[in-house]
């Protein structure tokens, strides 16, 4: 049996999923399914019954986390084998939004990029985390805070940061956005040179709510 192709990391962006996958049985069933099985081996490897792990197969067909990719004849039986649609899965930063948010964020295209942005950079350190051995992964990251006072040093600091980033992403050849598109364009790499995301971000501190 020829096993599905499957994504690397599965953004879950759907409630209904999300219930689904963050029932933990399941979630140790996914992991039993990163190559296609039948219900009798996954209860086998998690000293489950078949009847029980049907059951929890079915649900997570139903939302669309596995999906059945043939069959097979054991003894006067014919068992089903599901496989998972990615190797891991990763809850979204939209999710648990009031409507009233993702209102707001589809008002405010820039902030809604910001949101994006954290997803796919979840998502790809994901995958470099699933396919790292023993070797470093080169990375880096940089945080900090400044306050300006008057609207006129607000855009006056936005500018020279933007001037400066600019300079430097001209300097290294850094493939910048399509105007169309909130993502990189990749271009492929010259032979033994490695590409690397550049993600860079700036907004306002929000207000700290709560005690």
């Amino acid at each position: 049996m020829k096993p599905m192709e499957q994504v690397d990391t599965y953004l879950v962006t759907m409630p209904e999923q999300a219930v689904v996958l963050l029932h933990p049985l399941r979630a140790t069933m996914l992991n039993h399914l990163l190559t296609p099985a039948s219900a009798t081996e996954v209860a086998k490897a998690m000293n489950e019954t078949p009847q029980k792990m049907n059951y929890h197969l079915k649900t997570l067909e139903k939302s669309g986390l596995v999906k059945r990719v043939g069959t097979r004849q054991v003894r006067n039986l014919v068992e089903v084998m599901y496989q998972a649609i990615a190797k891991s899965f990763m809850l979204a930063e939209t999710l648990g939004m009031r409507d009233e948010t993702v209102q707001k964020l589809k008002d405010q295209g820039s902030l809604a990029f910001v949101v994006a942005t954290a997803d796919q950079m979840k998502r790809e350190a994901m995958q470099l985390l699933e396919q790292a051995d023993s070797e470093h992964v080169p990375s880096a990251t940089l945080s900090g805070e400044v306050t300006l006072a008057t609207e006129e040093e607000r855009a006056r600091f936005v500018e020279e940061y933007v001037q400066l980033l600019q300079g430097l992403m001209k300097k290294y050849d850094v493939q910048t956005p399509d105007k169309n598109k909130q993502d990189f364009n990749h271009s492929k790499p010259a032979e033994n040179q490695q590409a690397y995301q550049v993600r860079i971000a700036i907004y306002p501190k929000p207000e700290m709510g709560g005690e």
